[in-house]
């Protein structure tokens, strides 16, 4: 089933709805809120890409990717879909398209992300589209990497 997804500049049209996308209670460790990243995104407007998720013209998530100077990777530093709109594939449908995204804007050859132990979701999704662990942690994320050939 091919799932229609689209990434969308967030902007004055649509912030009070990046603003009101929640996950469940039982996800709340694993994401941050939209408020707190799209903070982080305007600390961090250089490296920082932020973008709706729309499906069907309704928003059903956020994503995040990004530029880490100081590893020289490029990321999937928040991604989230809305509790109403989850296990419709518009997840995994998002994430190609942000990684098409850092590949035709910058030609990124490999895309990394961390992801918390407890979110096995998360990482079966990551898994799914090719993500494998580097064997990189921390107290509480593993680190997965995706190298790009024409996903």
């Amino acid at each position: 089933m091919n799932v229609l997804v689209e990434l969308k500049e967030i902007n004055k049209d649509n912030i009070d709805e990046i603003l009101g996308l929640k996950v469940s209670t039982e996800q709340n460790d694993f994401v941050q809120t939209t408020s707190h990243s799209l903070a982080k995104a305007w600390a961090f407007r250089d490296t920082a890409f932020p973008f709706a998720i729309y499906a069907h013209n309704t928003i059903v998530g956020f994503i995040m990717l990004g530029y880490y100077e100081l590893k020289d990777q490029y990321t999937v530093w928040q991604f989230l879909i809305d509790e109403r709109f989850q296990h419709k594939g518009y997840g995994k449908a998002a994430l190609g398209l942000g990684i098409k995204f850092l590949k035709d804007s910058f030609n990124a050859g490999e895309v990394y992300l961390g992801v918390k132990f407890e979110n096995i979701i998360a990482q079966k999704l990551y898994s799914s589209f090719g993500f494998v662990e580097t064997g990189e942690v921390t107290d509480t994320a593993l680190e997965m990497k995706l190298i790009i050939d024409d996903k």
